[in-house]
Protein backbone atom coordinates (compact mmCIF):
# COMPACT_ATOMS: atom_id res chain seq x y z
CA UNK A 1 0.00 0.00 0.00
CA UNK A 2 1.54 3.37 -1.56
CA UNK A 3 -0.05 5.23 1.30
CA UNK A 4 1.32 3.86 4.11
CA UNK A 5 4.43 5.07 6.14
CA UNK A 6 7.27 3.01 8.33
CA UNK A 7 6.44 5.83 11.41
CA UNK A 8 3.09 5.09 13.29
CA UNK A 9 -0.20 6.57 11.41
CA UNK A 10 -0.91 9.91 13.08
CA UNK A 11 -3.25 11.96 11.16
CA UNK A 12 -5.88 14.99 12.43
CA UNK A 13 -8.48 16.72 11.54
CA UNK A 14 -8.25 20.86 11.74
CA UNK A 15 -11.28 22.83 11.15
CA UNK A 16 -11.53 26.72 11.34
CA UNK A 17 -14.21 27.68 13.77
CA UNK A 18 -15.61 30.17 11.51
CA UNK A 19 -18.94 28.58 11.05
CA UNK A 20 -20.77 24.98 11.92
CA UNK A 21 -19.08 21.59 10.82
CA UNK A 22 -20.08 20.72 6.74
CA UNK A 23 -20.23 17.50 5.64
CA UNK A 24 -17.15 18.19 3.58
CA UNK A 25 -15.52 18.92 6.71
CA UNK A 26 -17.42 15.51 8.17
CA UNK A 27 -16.44 13.40 5.50
CA UNK A 28 -12.57 14.68 5.87
CA UNK A 29 -12.80 13.94 9.64
CA UNK A 30 -14.13 10.28 9.12
CA UNK A 31 -11.53 9.26 6.27
CA UNK A 32 -8.15 10.57 8.49
CA UNK A 33 -10.23 9.10 11.42
CA UNK A 34 -10.63 5.54 9.85
CA UNK A 35 -6.84 5.53 8.30
CA UNK A 36 -5.44 6.29 11.78
CA UNK A 37 -7.93 3.21 13.27
CA UNK A 38 -6.98 1.20 10.24
CA UNK A 39 -3.16 0.94 11.58
CA UNK A 40 -3.49 1.53 14.80
CA UNK A 41 -2.38 5.04 14.57
CA UNK A 42 -3.46 8.09 16.47
CA UNK A 43 -6.68 10.58 15.81
CA UNK A 44 -5.83 14.45 16.48
CA UNK A 45 -8.47 17.26 16.69
CA UNK A 46 -6.70 20.66 16.16
CA UNK A 47 -8.74 23.62 16.22
CA UNK A 48 -7.47 26.39 14.04
CA UNK A 49 -9.09 29.33 15.96
CA UNK A 50 -6.33 32.31 14.73
CA UNK A 51 -8.97 33.78 12.67
CA UNK A 52 -10.01 36.06 15.02
CA UNK A 53 -12.78 38.10 13.51
CA UNK A 54 -14.78 34.85 12.24
CA UNK A 55 -13.67 32.48 15.16
CA UNK A 56 -16.87 32.05 17.74
CA UNK A 57 -16.91 29.60 20.82
CA UNK A 58 -20.41 28.92 19.19
CA UNK A 59 -18.87 27.43 16.16
CA UNK A 60 -16.29 25.35 18.18
CA UNK A 61 -18.91 23.87 20.14
CA UNK A 62 -20.89 22.74 16.67
CA UNK A 63 -17.50 21.21 15.70
CA UNK A 64 -17.44 18.82 19.20
CA UNK A 65 -21.26 18.37 19.20
CA UNK A 66 -20.51 17.01 15.21
CA UNK A 67 -17.80 14.98 15.92
CA UNK A 68 -19.44 13.48 19.13
CA UNK A 69 -22.86 12.63 17.25
CA UNK A 70 -20.75 11.31 14.42
CA UNK A 71 -19.01 9.41 16.84
CA UNK A 72 -15.38 9.97 15.56
CA UNK A 73 -13.64 10.36 18.65
CA UNK A 74 -9.83 12.15 18.69
CA UNK A 75 -7.13 10.09 20.51
CA UNK A 76 -5.76 13.63 21.20
CA UNK A 77 -6.72 17.35 21.59
CA UNK A 78 -8.58 19.24 21.06
CA UNK A 79 -5.66 21.23 20.55
CA UNK A 80 -6.38 25.31 20.08
CA UNK A 81 -3.70 27.26 18.20
CA UNK A 82 -4.10 30.44 19.95
CA UNK A 83 -3.15 28.53 22.86
CA UNK A 84 0.11 27.62 21.38
CA UNK A 85 1.35 31.57 20.46
CA UNK A 86 4.49 31.33 22.47
CA UNK A 87 5.83 28.42 19.91
CA UNK A 88 4.90 30.23 16.98
CA UNK A 89 6.81 33.14 18.10
CA UNK A 90 9.82 31.03 19.08
CA UNK A 91 10.20 29.05 15.97
CA UNK A 92 9.98 32.47 14.03
CA UNK A 93 12.34 33.68 16.50
CA UNK A 94 14.49 30.96 15.34
CA UNK A 95 13.81 31.60 11.46
CA UNK A 96 14.54 35.10 11.80
CA UNK A 97 18.11 33.77 13.35
CA UNK A 98 18.85 31.84 10.68
CA UNK A 99 18.17 33.47 7.26
CA UNK A 100 15.09 31.56 6.54
CA UNK A 101 12.13 34.69 7.36
CA UNK A 102 13.25 38.54 7.45
CA UNK A 103 11.22 41.52 8.22
CA UNK A 104 9.31 43.53 6.10
CA UNK A 105 8.43 47.11 6.17
CA UNK A 106 6.40 47.07 3.11
CA UNK A 107 3.45 48.93 3.62
CA UNK A 108 -0.03 46.94 2.70
CA UNK A 109 -0.91 50.08 0.22
CA UNK A 110 3.07 49.50 -1.01
CA UNK A 111 2.66 45.59 -1.95
CA UNK A 112 -0.43 46.40 -3.90
CA UNK A 113 1.01 48.83 -5.79
CA UNK A 114 3.59 47.17 -6.87
CA UNK A 115 1.50 44.10 -7.71
CA UNK A 116 -0.72 46.66 -9.76
CA UNK A 117 2.95 47.28 -11.38
CA UNK A 118 3.07 43.42 -12.35
CA UNK A 119 -0.49 43.02 -13.63
CA UNK A 120 0.26 46.11 -16.20
CA UNK A 121 3.20 44.76 -17.25
CA UNK A 122 1.53 40.96 -17.57
CA UNK A 123 3.45 39.61 -15.10
CA UNK A 124 1.97 37.65 -12.13
CA UNK A 125 1.39 39.91 -8.99
CA UNK A 126 3.54 38.82 -6.25
CA UNK A 127 6.28 40.89 -3.74
CA UNK A 128 8.98 42.03 -5.06
CA UNK A 129 10.62 40.87 -2.26
CA UNK A 130 12.07 45.13 -1.33
CA UNK A 131 13.17 43.68 2.11
CA UNK A 132 14.59 40.39 1.81
CA UNK A 133 18.34 40.15 2.09
CA UNK A 134 20.54 39.28 0.22
CA UNK A 135 24.69 39.15 -0.32
CA UNK A 136 25.71 42.73 -1.41
CA UNK A 137 22.12 44.33 -0.83
CA UNK A 138 21.75 47.28 0.55
CA UNK A 139 18.07 47.54 2.15
CA UNK A 140 16.06 50.24 2.75
CA UNK A 141 15.61 52.70 5.40
CA UNK A 142 13.73 51.42 8.41
CA UNK A 143 10.43 53.13 8.18
CA UNK A 144 10.27 54.75 12.02
CA UNK A 145 6.59 54.81 12.61
CA UNK A 146 5.83 51.21 11.03
CA UNK A 147 5.55 48.03 12.52
CA UNK A 148 7.30 44.90 9.85
CA UNK A 149 5.45 41.56 9.28
CA UNK A 150 7.45 38.64 9.19
CA UNK A 151 7.79 37.06 5.49
CA UNK A 152 9.14 33.69 4.72
CA UNK A 153 12.11 33.22 2.44
CA UNK A 154 10.68 30.80 -0.19
CA UNK A 155 13.26 29.71 -2.97
CA UNK A 156 13.72 31.13 -5.44
CA UNK A 157 14.42 28.72 -7.88
CA UNK A 158 13.20 25.15 -8.57
CA UNK A 159 10.30 23.53 -7.49
CA UNK A 160 8.16 21.75 -5.39
CA UNK A 161 7.48 17.85 -6.09
CA UNK A 162 4.98 16.32 -4.09
CA UNK A 163 2.98 12.48 -4.89
CA UNK A 164 -0.52 13.13 -4.01
CA UNK A 165 -1.94 10.10 -2.44
CA UNK A 166 -5.04 10.93 -4.39
CA UNK A 167 -3.89 13.05 -7.31
CA UNK A 168 -0.68 11.76 -8.01
CA UNK A 169 2.17 13.93 -8.51
CA UNK A 170 1.84 17.64 -8.52
CA UNK A 171 4.79 20.01 -9.17
CA UNK A 172 4.85 23.53 -8.84
CA UNK A 173 7.70 26.18 -9.58
CA UNK A 174 9.16 28.13 -6.81
CA UNK A 175 8.83 31.19 -9.11
CA UNK A 176 4.91 31.25 -8.98
CA UNK A 177 5.14 31.16 -4.94
CA UNK A 178 6.16 34.49 -3.44
CA UNK A 179 7.50 35.28 -0.02
CA UNK A 180 4.54 34.36 2.48
CA UNK A 181 3.76 36.40 5.33
CA UNK A 182 4.21 34.34 8.39
CA UNK A 183 3.51 36.79 11.01
CA UNK A 184 1.55 39.82 10.75
CA UNK A 185 2.37 43.56 12.44
CA UNK A 186 1.08 42.83 15.59
CA UNK A 187 2.98 39.72 15.85
CA UNK A 188 0.33 36.61 15.33
CA UNK A 189 1.31 34.13 13.12
CA UNK A 190 -0.81 33.06 9.86
CA UNK A 191 -2.60 30.16 8.66
CA UNK A 192 -0.17 28.68 6.70
CA UNK A 193 2.87 28.71 9.14
CA UNK A 194 0.87 27.46 12.45
CA UNK A 195 -0.52 24.38 10.19
CA UNK A 196 3.48 23.63 9.33
CA UNK A 197 3.91 23.89 13.22
CA UNK A 198 1.70 22.13 14.24
CA UNK A 199 1.95 19.30 12.02
CA UNK A 200 5.66 19.11 12.67
CA UNK A 201 4.98 19.29 16.34
CA UNK A 202 2.15 16.66 16.65
CA UNK A 203 4.20 14.16 14.39
CA UNK A 204 1.43 14.41 11.51
CA UNK A 205 2.67 11.49 8.85
CA UNK A 206 -0.62 12.00 6.74
CA UNK A 207 -2.67 15.12 6.00
CA UNK A 208 -5.94 14.56 4.36
CA UNK A 209 -7.46 17.31 3.50
CA UNK A 210 -9.87 19.10 0.79
CA UNK A 211 -8.43 19.92 -2.52
CA UNK A 212 -8.72 23.70 -1.75
CA UNK A 213 -5.61 23.57 -0.17
CA UNK A 214 -3.61 22.36 -2.83
CA UNK A 215 -1.89 25.65 -3.55
CA UNK A 216 -0.86 26.15 0.53
CA UNK A 217 0.64 22.59 -0.07
CA UNK A 218 4.14 23.85 -1.68
CA UNK A 219 3.95 26.77 0.73
CA UNK A 220 3.86 24.52 3.80
CA UNK A 221 6.34 21.75 2.14
CA UNK A 222 9.14 25.05 1.58
CA UNK A 223 8.55 25.71 5.46
CA UNK A 224 8.86 22.39 6.66
CA UNK A 225 11.88 21.92 4.47
CA UNK A 226 13.39 24.89 5.88
CA UNK A 227 12.67 23.93 9.08
CA UNK A 228 14.35 20.87 8.76
CA UNK A 229 11.14 19.08 9.48
CA UNK A 230 9.65 15.53 7.96
CA UNK A 231 7.11 16.60 5.42
CA UNK A 232 4.00 13.59 6.04
CA UNK A 233 2.48 12.87 2.80
CA UNK A 234 -0.36 14.25 1.68
CA UNK A 235 -3.93 13.59 0.47
CA UNK A 236 -6.19 15.96 -1.19
CA UNK A 237 -9.72 14.64 -1.27
CA UNK A 238 -12.67 16.65 -4.21
CA UNK A 239 -15.01 18.70 -3.38
CA UNK A 240 -18.82 17.18 -2.94
CA UNK A 241 -20.94 18.81 -5.21
CA UNK A 242 -24.94 19.27 -5.33
CA UNK A 243 -26.85 16.98 -7.49
CA UNK A 244 -26.97 19.79 -9.91
CA UNK A 245 -23.22 19.70 -9.89
CA UNK A 246 -22.89 22.80 -8.37
CA UNK A 247 -20.89 23.09 -5.29
CA UNK A 248 -22.71 21.98 -2.18
CA UNK A 249 -24.86 25.01 -0.48
CA UNK A 250 -27.39 25.89 1.73
CA UNK A 251 -29.59 25.58 -0.85
CA UNK A 252 -29.22 22.20 -1.92
CA UNK A 253 -30.96 21.67 2.05
CA UNK A 254 -29.00 21.20 5.31
CA UNK A 255 -25.08 21.20 4.53
CA UNK A 256 -24.44 21.55 8.98
CA UNK A 257 -23.96 17.98 10.20
CA UNK A 258 -26.27 19.14 13.54
CA UNK A 259 -29.30 20.08 10.73
CA UNK A 260 -28.90 16.07 10.47
CA UNK A 261 -29.42 14.71 13.77
CA UNK A 262 -32.51 17.25 14.07
CA UNK A 263 -33.78 16.27 10.47
CA UNK A 264 -33.93 12.77 12.21
CA UNK A 265 -31.22 10.79 10.44
CA UNK A 266 -28.75 8.85 12.18
CA UNK A 267 -25.20 9.04 12.71
CA UNK A 268 -24.46 5.35 11.58
CA UNK A 269 -26.53 6.40 8.62
CA UNK A 270 -24.55 9.51 7.91
CA UNK A 271 -21.05 7.79 7.99
CA UNK A 272 -22.07 5.11 5.94
CA UNK A 273 -23.18 7.49 2.99
CA UNK A 274 -20.46 9.88 3.44
CA UNK A 275 -18.23 7.22 3.45
CA UNK A 276 -19.21 6.36 -0.15
CA UNK A 277 -19.07 9.94 -1.04
CA UNK A 278 -15.37 9.74 -3.06
CA UNK A 279 -14.15 5.93 -2.12
CA UNK A 280 -15.13 3.23 -2.74
CA UNK A 281 -14.63 -1.23 -1.73
CA UNK A 282 -15.69 -2.91 -4.58
CA UNK A 283 -19.52 -2.96 -4.96
CA UNK A 284 -20.45 -2.63 -1.00
CA UNK A 285 -22.74 0.30 0.13
CA UNK A 286 -23.96 -1.01 3.06
CA UNK A 287 -21.53 -1.11 5.66
CA UNK A 288 -20.69 -1.35 9.36
CA UNK A 289 -17.60 1.80 10.82
CA UNK A 290 -15.63 -1.86 11.87
CA UNK A 291 -16.04 -3.01 8.17
CA UNK A 292 -15.11 0.06 6.83
CA UNK A 293 -12.05 0.86 9.37
CA UNK A 294 -10.82 -2.22 8.05
CA UNK A 295 -11.02 -1.58 4.09
CA UNK A 296 -10.49 2.08 4.19
CA UNK A 297 -7.22 2.93 2.37
CA UNK A 298 -5.92 6.25 0.83
CA UNK A 299 -5.60 4.52 -2.61
CA UNK A 300 -9.06 4.15 -3.42
CA UNK A 301 -10.10 7.73 -3.14
CA UNK A 302 -11.48 8.93 -6.52
CA UNK A 303 -9.82 11.90 -7.83
CA UNK A 304 -13.78 13.30 -9.58
CA UNK A 305 -16.15 15.35 -7.06
CA UNK A 306 -18.54 13.18 -5.16
CA UNK A 307 -22.44 14.27 -5.98
CA UNK A 308 -24.41 14.76 -2.79
CA UNK A 309 -27.51 12.66 -3.43
CA UNK A 310 -30.34 13.08 -0.85
CA UNK A 311 -32.32 9.85 -1.80
CA UNK A 312 -29.77 7.57 -1.56
CA UNK A 313 -29.11 9.30 2.09
CA UNK A 314 -32.93 8.29 2.84
CA UNK A 315 -32.47 5.05 1.43
CA UNK A 316 -28.88 4.23 4.01
CA UNK A 317 -31.25 5.87 6.72
CA UNK A 318 -34.48 3.70 6.49
CA UNK A 319 -32.01 1.06 6.16
CA UNK A 320 -29.97 1.73 9.37
CA UNK A 321 -33.93 2.54 11.22
CA UNK A 322 -35.30 -0.84 10.05
CA UNK A 323 -32.22 -2.18 12.53
CA UNK A 324 -32.26 0.41 15.00
CA UNK A 325 -33.14 -0.84 18.65
CA UNK A 326 -37.01 0.39 18.72
CA UNK A 327 -36.17 2.22 22.35
CA UNK A 328 -33.61 3.95 21.04
CA UNK A 329 -36.04 5.32 17.75
CA UNK A 330 -38.42 5.98 20.37
CA UNK A 331 -36.25 8.19 22.57
CA UNK A 332 -35.25 10.21 19.32
CA UNK A 333 -38.97 10.65 18.60
CA UNK A 334 -40.53 11.27 21.80
CA UNK A 335 -39.42 15.21 22.00
CA UNK A 336 -40.54 15.62 18.66
CA UNK A 337 -43.86 14.16 18.96
CA UNK A 338 -44.65 16.78 22.35
CA UNK A 339 -43.43 19.68 20.57
CA UNK A 340 -46.43 18.66 18.36
CA UNK A 341 -49.10 17.99 21.47
CA UNK A 342 -48.36 14.55 21.84
CA UNK A 343 -50.05 13.24 25.14
CA UNK A 344 -48.05 10.40 26.91
CA UNK A 345 -50.52 9.70 29.87
CA UNK A 346 -51.23 6.18 31.75
CA UNK A 347 -52.49 3.85 29.12
CA UNK A 348 -51.13 5.59 26.28
CA UNK A 349 -49.67 3.10 23.66
CA UNK A 350 -46.29 1.40 24.41
CA UNK A 351 -43.79 4.11 22.18
CA UNK A 352 -41.29 1.73 21.49
CA UNK A 353 -43.91 -0.89 19.96
CA UNK A 354 -45.42 1.90 17.76
CA UNK A 355 -42.07 2.77 16.65
CA UNK A 356 -41.99 -1.00 16.17
CA UNK A 357 -44.58 -0.72 13.36
CA UNK A 358 -43.95 2.43 11.93
CA UNK A 359 -40.23 2.06 11.23
CA UNK A 360 -39.87 -0.18 8.25
CA UNK A 361 -41.67 2.44 6.10
CA UNK A 362 -39.70 5.85 7.43
CA UNK A 363 -36.67 7.47 6.15
CA UNK A 364 -35.91 9.33 9.11
CA UNK A 365 -37.15 9.30 12.79
CA UNK A 366 -38.99 12.49 12.26
CA UNK A 367 -40.77 10.48 9.87
CA UNK A 368 -41.86 7.95 12.39
CA UNK A 369 -42.70 10.88 14.76
CA UNK A 370 -44.72 12.38 12.70
CA UNK A 371 -46.85 9.16 12.08
CA UNK A 372 -47.07 8.22 15.49
CA UNK A 373 -48.96 11.50 16.36
CA UNK A 374 -52.02 9.48 15.95
CA UNK A 375 -51.59 7.35 18.98
CA UNK A 376 -50.95 10.34 21.43
CA UNK A 377 -53.97 13.15 20.54
CA UNK A 378 -57.73 12.89 20.17
CA UNK A 379 -58.61 12.34 16.84
CA UNK A 380 -60.14 15.23 15.29
CA UNK A 381 -61.92 14.31 11.81
CA UNK A 382 -62.90 16.16 9.47
CA UNK A 383 -66.91 16.25 9.41
CA UNK A 384 -67.73 15.66 5.91
CA UNK A 385 -65.19 12.63 6.07
CA UNK A 386 -67.16 11.25 8.93
CA UNK A 387 -70.35 11.91 7.02
CA UNK A 388 -69.01 10.01 3.80
CA UNK A 389 -67.71 6.90 5.61
CA UNK A 390 -69.58 6.91 8.98
CA UNK A 391 -73.02 5.94 7.36
CA UNK A 392 -76.37 4.57 8.60
CA UNK A 393 -75.01 1.55 6.78
CA UNK A 394 -72.19 0.72 8.31
CA UNK A 395 -73.16 2.32 11.90
CA UNK A 396 -74.40 -1.35 12.55
CA UNK A 397 -71.79 -3.03 11.85
CA UNK A 398 -69.07 -0.31 13.84
CA UNK A 399 -71.75 -1.38 17.09
CA UNK A 400 -71.39 -5.38 16.50
CA UNK A 401 -67.27 -4.59 16.41
CA UNK A 402 -67.55 -2.25 19.10
CA UNK A 403 -69.49 -5.04 21.56
CA UNK A 404 -67.08 -8.22 20.51
CA UNK A 405 -64.12 -5.68 21.44
CA UNK A 406 -65.37 -6.38 24.98
CA UNK A 407 -65.17 -10.15 24.75
CA UNK A 408 -61.70 -10.65 22.10
CA UNK A 409 -58.59 -11.28 23.44
CA UNK A 410 -56.59 -8.53 22.76
CA UNK A 411 -53.65 -8.90 20.06
CA UNK A 412 -53.51 -8.88 16.66
CA UNK A 413 -54.49 -12.22 14.98
CA UNK A 414 -57.38 -12.51 17.19
CA UNK A 415 -58.34 -8.80 16.21
CA UNK A 416 -58.15 -10.06 12.46
CA UNK A 417 -59.89 -12.69 12.99
CA UNK A 418 -62.72 -10.72 14.65
CA UNK A 419 -62.60 -8.00 11.96
CA UNK A 420 -63.62 -10.92 9.61
CA UNK A 421 -66.57 -12.17 11.21
CA UNK A 422 -68.20 -8.82 11.75
CA UNK A 423 -67.51 -8.57 7.85
CA UNK A 424 -69.02 -11.63 7.38
CA UNK A 425 -71.88 -10.88 9.69
CA UNK A 426 -72.92 -7.84 8.04
CA UNK A 427 -72.11 -8.74 4.52
CA UNK A 428 -69.14 -5.50 4.21
CA UNK A 429 -65.90 -5.30 2.14
CA UNK A 430 -62.82 -4.73 4.60
CA UNK A 431 -62.47 -0.88 3.24
CA UNK A 432 -66.03 -0.51 4.31
CA UNK A 433 -65.34 -1.22 8.10
CA UNK A 434 -61.27 -0.11 8.29
CA UNK A 435 -61.69 3.32 6.65
CA UNK A 436 -64.57 4.25 9.33
CA UNK A 437 -62.56 2.87 12.31
CA UNK A 438 -59.37 4.10 10.94
CA UNK A 439 -61.28 7.85 10.60
CA UNK A 440 -62.31 7.69 14.45
CA UNK A 441 -59.67 6.14 16.08
CA UNK A 442 -56.90 7.92 14.56
CA UNK A 443 -58.63 10.76 12.94
CA UNK A 444 -57.52 10.00 9.26
CA UNK A 445 -57.78 7.51 6.63
CA UNK A 446 -54.31 6.40 6.16
CA UNK A 447 -53.12 4.10 8.82
CA UNK A 448 -51.08 0.91 9.02
CA UNK A 449 -52.89 -2.44 9.01
CA UNK A 450 -56.17 -1.85 11.10
CA UNK A 451 -55.43 -5.26 13.51
CA UNK A 452 -52.04 -3.59 14.27
CA UNK A 453 -53.40 -0.43 15.01
CA UNK A 454 -56.24 -1.15 17.42
CA UNK A 455 -53.85 -4.11 19.22
CA UNK A 456 -51.40 -0.61 19.68
CA UNK A 457 -54.26 1.49 20.59
CA UNK A 458 -55.49 -1.35 23.38
CA UNK A 459 -58.93 -1.89 24.00
CA UNK A 460 -59.94 1.01 26.91
CA UNK A 461 -58.80 3.70 23.78
CA UNK A 462 -60.35 1.81 21.03
CA UNK A 463 -63.67 2.04 22.77
CA UNK A 464 -63.65 5.44 24.34
CA UNK A 465 -62.67 6.93 20.60
CA UNK A 466 -65.63 4.86 19.41
CA UNK A 467 -68.21 5.53 21.78
CA UNK A 468 -68.72 8.95 20.78
CA UNK A 469 -69.79 7.69 17.52
CA UNK A 470 -71.52 4.43 18.02
CA UNK A 471 -74.60 3.92 20.53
Amino acid sequence: MTSVTSSPVRTRFAPSPTGYLHLGGARTALFSWAFARRFGGTFILRIEDTDLERSTPEAVQAIIDGMQWLGLAHDEGPFYQMRRMDRYREVIAQMLAQGTAYYCYSSPQEVEAMRERQRAAGDKPRYDGTWRPAQDKTLPPVPADRQPVVRFCNPLDGEVTWDDVVKGPITISNQEMDDLVIARPDGTPTYNFCVVVDDWDMGITHVIRGDDHVNNTPRQINILKALGAPLPLYGHVPMILGADGEKLSKRHGAVSVMDYPAQGYLPEAMLNYLARLGWSHGDEEVFSMEQFCGWFDLDHLSKSAAQFNPEKLNWLNNHYIKLADNVRLAQLAQPLMEREGAQFTPGAPDLAAVVGLLKERANTVNDIATAALIFYRTPAPDAALVAQHVTPAITPALADFAARCGQVEWNRAALAAMIKEVLAQHQLKMPQLAMPLRLLLAGQLQTPAIDAVLELFGRENVLARLAAFVK
